[in-house]
């Protein structure tokens, strides 16, 4: 019979052994990653949605934090989760009323957190301001690789490594 030798197994266990040690670190870094790109991709959708419902209804929309994916919370973190929904009676700050739809439900930021100077957004119809502010997207690995998303007056995202002011990230709450 054919077979390997007791030598053999334990140099190839020993080969593994130090590859996974060695690769271990940068599949975690590349989960991170996964991770916070997926969360600002999400993150940018909604802003899109909502500003796209604004214009096409010709109706506020409104994006606040929830947990619960019904009703905003005005305390709390943005890393719990958030909702999109048409805000017909322009309540301020925004609440999700009996016949207010809710467009859209995004879930947690797992293993990080949203920092943002705004406790809501309000997106408006066209020639009409709406709620201008920045996200900072933190996880384990620091300031170096936060993310920032800044929304501009008329609705607009952009992805930063800096602030607004093209300053370094702030990860601390």
């Amino acid at each position: 019979m054919k077979g390997f030798s007791l030598l053999e197994l334990l140099a190839t266990l020993l080969i593994a052994g130090i590859l996974l040690t060695v690769g271990a670190p940068a599949l975690g870094g590349l989960i991170l990653e996964a991770r916070m790109t997926s969360s600002v991709n999400s993150f940018v959708h909604s802003i899109h949605l909502a500003k796209q419902a604004a214009q096409t209804s010709v109706r506020y929309i409104a994006l606040c934090k929830s947990s619960d994916g019904t009703q905003c919370q005005h305390g709390g973190q943005w890393n719990e989760g958030w909702i999109v929904f048409v805000n017909t009676d322009h309540d301020d700050p925004p609440q999700v009323d009996r016949d207010e739809i809710i467009l859209r439900v995004s879930g947690p930021f797992k293993g990080g957190l949203i920092k943002a100077n705004r406790k809501a957004f309000v997106f408006r119809p066209f020639r009409k301001r709406s709620t201008n502010g920045t996200f900072i997207f933190c996880d384990s690995r620091g300031a170096e690789k936060a993310r920032a998303v800044i929304v501009s007056y008329t609705g607009r995202p952009r992805i930063s490594t800096t602030n607004s002011h093209n300053k370094p990230l702030k990860c601390a709450p």
